[in-house]
């Protein structure tokens, strides 16, 4: 199993209920629903971890996929390809980490 860590803040102008709006009601169910999909959350970042600092990212997603190449061929439907046209009208430059778990 795969999991991506995707870091991003929000665009100028789109608010966090905006976005949170559309998490909750197109990106969770729909990602979730996709055969290659293990699981899907998002995460709104609170702070860093004994600092004051601001946290360089807004958000986190973390998506547990079986195979990458699956994932990559449900992405390609028109369903998916509508959700990450959103996505990127929402988000500024997300960084998207393709991570292996250590046993």
């Amino acid at each position: 199993m795969t999991t991506l860590v995707a870091l991003f803040n929000l665009k100028a102008g789109v608010t966090p209920g905006d976005y949170e709006q559309w998490a909750r009601t197109t990106d969770l169910p729909t990602v979730r629903g996709l055969p290659s999909v293990v699981g899907f959350d998002v995460y709104r970042v609170s702070g860093i971890l004994g600092s004051e600092a601001p946290s360089p990212y807004a958000y986190v997603e973390l998506i547990d996929v079986h195979a990458l190449d699956a994932l990559f061929a449900d992405i390609g439907t028109p369903v998916m390809q509508k959700v990450a046209a959103e996505f990127q009208a929402l988000a500024d430059n997300p960084m998207f980490l393709v991570t292996e778990q250590l046993s």
